[in-house]
């Protein structure tokens, strides 16, 4: 209770402050709350309590935490009306693992940290959710409301780290405005362009009054005046603070606020397809988002039957081996294509800023947030029709309205034929022997070919991981989880974490470099504590490989770059899992050990695969930046 301690010292420094004001402010103050508040000042009851009861009426089962002294009420609280409280080894992993149970439940993925340092190692996994637009509700600790500013532990100005990041920001100052301030921010956080948003609860607004108002209680008290002015200074606030605390208020979830197209719009999209011979659908994340569920978006791409290239969250939208699913030669496919339809992808880096589009080709650019959605558009590309919409009703209403309208089979048939060539010479590749260890390519086609059906893949990496994209198919929709637009490492662990959570039927798979694993790998522990087998497969090149590939032929260097091939599997079975070290010598039965591993897994236990891997030049040319 560090941050109460120091209220009395602090309120010595009225005794220089001119009196008559004071007082007056002090009479009015005090006269208001006397009269039109009701101090429940015996009640048991503290402010944790109203933050889970809002949480079970949204439906939400998680709350992702390393635990500290400020936050205390709202675990415990939650704990008790059957939330599950998952605390990991680093906030940042609270938080990404918030975020894949926002990618994957539909509802908002909650995590609660501590004030000051607790606050500041969640920035780079909020700014990813942010970019990743995931519905997210980080809460913060903070000192007392008396005591901020003041020096108090922990104490930094937190509202201006989360306001550039997060669509809300929130600090409580009485208890009574905890269950609309929550409520809030939940709808909001699922509203329009879904994102992060954060409440700052000092930590006088989450504990019983009595322990409060022990901590209020004055020592070395002014005498006199000036002693009695603070003291009811110090009541007043108090009695403010927890007026109204425990009055009856709606818990029910707020309407979310969704843009949909207009019937002109949408029949303007149908004009524009049902005129295009070679069309193709660019799918970026947001098609996955609720409310229509993805099974029904899959369903409407299927039966208009136009190529697809799928990006973030959509990949697996389609399937393991759909027709209309092209993996390959995207920009050679743009070129040729009449009509592209930009459903929820933004044209930023991975497009190129737009000049991977035809200029011939005319352009749908459907995106629920304006700025995305015509992003780059002065400069190197214009759409022909631009709808701020959820993507995924456009595209179910887009099928209706064209009633059994088929792109000509012709063209996405070529296109499959591109990629099959494409296919067939990465399985040559992989065929390939490196000078040491494994193949990379020939592990991750192993791997493809024995995860189970229902596998959720998670990308943490930079040069393995980029190769994995290319060789590993998810099976179906929300089976792919990677960062995003930010690019961050370390989302692994969370990920894997949230993932097996929401479907602990599923084997969740990590796909690590040996890089990206470093930050991470302490996770291990959780999946031990809480129950959550994951399998990791590691690409160890001993290598930053993705900057070493680009630093070393223009700069001549491969400083920082290097590793050392690391006996990762040995950390595993020190948190509690099981590590196995795969090097050449075990090529010929890489199939029986990662069998071994799915055995072990379903047995209860976290896997890492520490697989040694040599050099190819399967990405060459692929840069960092």
């Amino acid at each position: 209770m560090e941050s109460f301690g120091a209220v009395g010292t602090v309120l010595g420094c009225f005794a220089g402050v001119a009196v008559g004001g004071l007082v007056f402010a002090v009479y009015k103050l005090g006269l208001f709350y006397q009269l039109f508040h009701k101090v429940e000042a015996m009640s048991p009851r503290h402010g944790g309590e109203s933050v889970a009861e809002v949480f079970r009426a949204h439906g939400v089962k998680y709350v992702f935490t390393l635990v500290g002294g400020h936050i205390s009420p709202i675990l415990v609280a939650c704990e008790k009306v059957g939330i599950r409280i998952v605390d990991t080894r680093h906030e940042a992993t609270a938080v990404f693992a918030a975020d894949a149970v926002a990618r994957l439940s539909g509802t908002v993925g909650v995590a609660a940290v501590t004030a000051g340092p607790g606050l500041t190692n969640t920035v780079t996994a909020v700014k990813n959710a942010q970019m990743a637009e995931s519905p997210l509700l980080l809460i913060g600790g903070a000192a007392a409301t008396l005591l901020q500013g003041r020096g108090a532990l922990q104490d930094i100005n937190q509202m201006s780290l989360f306001k550039p990041l997060c669509k809300f920001c929130a600090s409580i100052r009485t208890v009574r405005d905890i269950i609309p301030t929550v409520r809030k921010a939940l709808a909001i956080a699922q509203s329009g362009t879904p994102g992060p948003v954060f409440i700052e609860f000092p930590i006088d607004t989450l504990y019983p009054f009595h322990l409060v108002s022990k901590e209020f209680g004055m020592k070395n008290t002014p005498k006199g005046l000036m002693g009695k002015v603070v003291s009811w200074y110090l009541n007043n606030h108090l009695r403010n603070l927890f007026a109204g605390a425990w009055e009856t208020r709606d818990v029910a979830p707020l309407s979310v606020d969704i843009p949909q197209a207009t019937d002109g719009q949408v029949q303007s999209c149908i004009e524009l397809v049902s005129q295009a011979k070679k069309p193709v659908i660019l799918l970026g994340s947001q098609v996955t988002l609720p409310p229509t569920p993805v099974d029904d978006i899959r369903k409407a791409l299927e039966d208009l039957g136009i190529p697809c290239f799928l990006g973030g969250m959509s990949r697996g939208m389609l399937g393991k081996d759909s027709p209309i699913h092209i993996r390959q030669n995207r920009r050679d496919a743009l070129k040729e294509a009449d009509l592209v339809l930009l459903a929820g992808t933004v044209c930023d880096f991975r497009l190129s800023y737009g000049r991977v589009l035809s200029r011939k080709s005319k352009i749908i650019a459907v995106n629920r947030d304006r700025m995305q959605l015509l992003k780059n558009s002065d400069m190197f590309w214009k759409p022909t029709l631009a709808v701020q919409s959820d993507a995924g009703q456009l595209i179910v209403r887009l099928s209706k309205g064209l009633k059994g309208h088929r792109c000509p089979e012709e063209w996405p048939q070529n296109l499959k034929a591109g990629d099959m060539a494409k296919e067939n010479a990465n399985r040559v590749k992989a065929d390939e022997k490196t000078e040491h260890h494994l193949n990379p390519l020939k592990v991750l086609h192993c791997v493809n070919e024995l995860m189970s059906e229902d596998s959720i893949i998670v990308a943490d990496g930079g040069d393995f991981v980029g190769s994995a994209a290319y060789i590993m198919r998810p099976r179906g929709p929300l089976r792919w989880l990677d960062p995003g637009a930010f690019g961050t490492l370390g989302v692994g662990g969370g990920f894997a974490l949230g993932a097996k959570l929401c479907r602990p039927e599923s084997e969740v798979w990590i796909v690590y470099g040996d890089g990206s694993l470093g930050y991470s790998v302490a996770e291990f522990d959780t999946f031990t504590r809480h129950k959550t087998p994951v399998i990791a497969v590691v690409g160890n090149d001993a290598c930053w490989s993705q900057i070493s590939r680009e630093q070393v032929p223009i700069l001549g260097s491969n400083v920082a770059c290097g590793l050392a091939f690391t006996d990762y599997h040995v950390v595993a079975d020190g948190y509690g899992g099981k590590g196995y070290l795969i090097g050449r010598e075990d090529g010929d039965r890489l199939s029986d050990i990662i069998r071994q591993a799915q055995k072990e897994t379903r047995e209860g236990k976290a896997i890492l695969l520490n697989v040694l891997i040599g050099k190819t030049n399967f990405r060459e040319g692929s840069i960092s930046v």
